[in-house]
């Protein structure tokens, strides 16, 4: 990367201000520059014999460069952050994670293209605090967040552990709302017998008494050529394309056209909550068989449960939404959009955080967007916090950012001031409807007899090895034979008294008799284990007792 040359004799970098005014002009460029010798670029391995000044004023005796601007020793993420050199570190590289997960603009064309799943904000907005790098990558064009008014305080018990409390008035008006696209598609394959998928109008109920059934609201959302309409609502297990497949593609199989029978084979849609058919695209797949692509919208707002981020590496989950009656106002009748928990700030050490809302309450009220670039103070790239006071003090606002409130629940002031002002907020991809999952009796596995696993397969909750041993602590035996047995793999298994050894139907293999098998209830994965034991020639015998 590029750095400025430092004179080991004057101790001063070799750009001169003659230098600085000729590059502004146009009149003299980097390359000329790097064949003065006053630019040079740096390897990775050549900076371990270097040392180089972050700052003019930091430059002595030893120094060999100097950062032409100290935000260049950040990358594009990390640029993103205002005042990112007030916050603990790790902070910081939490917010570069998230800043990835953030839903907003994906890019001009978003609406005009399908992809696998894309999220999008319906209402974004340019941060009010923003820093000289992201103007460099035209983020006010794409941004991703929106600035809400936080107070920080606590309100109601369901904002600790970093939860936080959004005004439904908010949510109402467009804040954190954004639309799911979600592609489904299809291949209209031809088979080796010169067969072929076929698609197919929805199915004639007329008469038969299923006219209103659930059987007949799947096919709803479908078009006489059995493709969905754009702009119809689905529901779960609607279907969006009614395909059918020969039932019979075996290339051995060769008779006419007429006399091969179909299954369906229907592209269905998968949610619990209903979706609208945005896009329908027939084209064709790189092997040139005929193909459907079908693009579900979902417009969802914020719910609890939906994970919300500063830009400070300060996560937390939507934990309760209050009618505006019940928030606290200011003296202009000015309610917050968002309630964060003062307890998140202490431990965490987000500064950053603090001087954002500072500065971009002084932005609002002077009519211009804040500065807070990392080591700006010294550049005029950020704003200081003392000029932000001040601008707040000219208008009549508190110096340090803080209000006075009145309670919307009892209508009495509250008796502290309330630190209140604009921080960017973005909406994280990790919402509660795409994870909620719950069942009752479902799918097992082949195998093992057991429910099977994940959320798309509509699986278990597994009681694993940590809460088995709490229940073993606790003595609840009983709750640990239903969790473990009767609820997952129970099995009657037939066992021999004699040779202790597993029957099969009453019988045993072992004495070739019947008289002494007796029924035992175990878990199935214990059944398969003791039979794969003995398929490696390891016997166990098992001992019984009356029970």
């Amino acid at each position: 990367r590029p750095l400025l040359l430092v004179d080991a004799a004057t101790q001063k970098p070799r750009l001169t201000q003659r230098q600085i005014t000729e590059l502004q002009t146009g009149v003299r460029t980097i390359s000329s520059l790097i064949q003065e010798g006053v630019v040079e670029y740096v390897d990775v391995n050549e900076e371990n014999n270097c040392l180089v000044a972050l700052h003019e004023r930091d430059i002595d005796v030893k120094t060999t460069h100097l950062e032409i601007d100290p935000v260049t020793i950040l990358g594009v993420v990390s640029g993103l952050i205002p005042y990112p050199h007030h916050n603990q570190s790790p902070r910081n590289t939490y917010q570069c994670a998230m800043g990835k997960q953030a839903i907003g603009t994906i890019g001009m064309n978003q609406y005009e293209r399908i992809d696998t799943l894309l999220y999008t904000m319906v209402y974004p907005q340019a941060p009010m605090v923003k820093t000289r790098v992201l103007d460099l990558v035209n983020f006010d064009q794409v941004p991703a967040g929106q600035n809400a008014t936080v107070a920080v305080m606590s309100y109601s018990g369901y904002d600790i552990e970093d939860a936080i409390v959004l005004n439904k008035a908010s949510l109402d008006r467009g804040f954190g709302r954004c639309m799911v696209f979600k592609k489904y598609q299809t291949v209209v394959k031809r088979y080796p017998n010169n067969t072929f998928d076929r698609i197919v109008g929805p199915p004639d109920f007329e008469g038969t008494g299923f006219a209103s059934s659930f059987r007949n609201q799947r096919y709803a959302s479908l078009d006489a050529d059995g493709i969905c309409r754009v702009g119809g609502q689905v529901v779960s297990g609607g279907v969006m394309v009614n395909k059918e497949s020969p039932a019979n593609v075996d290339i051995n199989i060769t008779s006419d056209v007429q006399d091969v029978s179909y299954s369906p084979s229907p592209v269905s849609y998968k949610n619990s909550t209903p979706g609208y058919i945005d896009k329908v695209m027939l084209t064709s797949s790189e092997s040139d068989q005929f193909l459907i692509k079908v693009l579900v919208r979902q417009t969802r707002r914020p719910e609890i449960g939906d994970k919300f981020s500063s830009r400070h590496g300060q996560k937390g989950v939507c934990g309760t939404i209050r009618n505006q009656e019940d928030m606290p106002f200011n003296d202009i009748g000015m309610c917050p959009d968002l309630i964060m928990n003062p307890h998140g700030f202490p431990s965490r050490m987000t500064v950053g955080k603090m001087i954002e809302l500072v500065a971009g309450k002084a932005g609002v009220l002077s009519g211009r967007r804040a500065f807070g670039t990392a080591f700006g103070e010294d550049y005029g790239t950020a704003d200081r916090v003392l000029d932000c006071s001040k601008e707040l003090v000219s208008h009549g606002f508190n110096y340090a950012g803080k209000d006075y409130l009145t309670s919307g629940v009892t209508g009495e002031p509250i008796l502290c001031y309330i630190f209140m002002g604009p921080i960017y907020y973005q909406k994280l991809k990790h919402m509660v409807m795409d994870k909620m999952h719950a069942r009752a009796r479902g799918p097992r596995a082949v195998l093992t007899r057991q429910p099977t696993e994940g959320r798309a397969r509509d699986g278990g909750l597994r009681l694993g090895e940590m809460e088995r041993d709490c229940l073993i602590g606790y003595g609840a035996s009983m709750l640990l034979l239903e969790r473990l047995m009767l609820s997952s793999d129970a099995f009657t298994a037939n066992v021999c008294q004699g040779c202790q050894m597993l029957g099969y139907e009453g019988w045993c293999q072992y004495c070739k008799s019947e008289e002494k098998v007796v029924d035992i209830r175990i878990p199935y994965a214990c059944k398969l284990l003791f039979q794969e034991l003995q398929a490696m020639n390891i016997a166990p015998r098992l001992t019984l007792q009356e029970y």
